[in-house]
């Protein structure tokens, strides 16, 4: 996929290199900390509507939203990785994105003990 058709939100927790490292490559980034650090998971969710941005976060609660509220949403991905460095959160995202850019978007994808989940979500 080319970079300019993945455009991502990404959440306070995930941290700055994976920030830096997806400006870098070129995809349309936009960090919640510069809008408003403390902004709700709903709201992120609605901005990355309006934005057509896929949601980035560490914060499972967007699995919450997604299949037990039914929130729509332009795609999540939810790394499950509590207790990883900066560096080993990059390691991940960098194979993502290497690995799946082609068939992450609008889709709910997991990263959890070194597996990777691709669901479709049907709005």
């Amino acid at each position: 996929m080319n970079s300019f058709e993945l455009k991502f939100l990404v959440d306070v927790g995930v941290g700055k290199g994976i920030e830096k490292y997806l400006l870098e490559e070129g995809y349309d980034t936009k960090p919640v900390r510069d809008i408003d650090p403390r902004m709700e998971d709903e709201e992120i969710i609605r901005t990355a509507i309006s934005e057509n941005r896929m949601v980035i976060t560490m914060d499972k609660d967007f699995g919450e939203l997604v299949y037990h509220s039914s929130m729509e949403h332009s795609g999540v991905l939810l790394l499950r990785l509590e207790d990883a460095t900066g560096s080993e959160k990059l390691q991940v995202v960098k194979h993502i994105m290497k690995k799946y850019s082609g068939r992450i978007k609008n889709c709910f994808c997991v990263f959890q003990n070194d597996k990777f989940r691709i669901k479709k979500i049907n709005r």
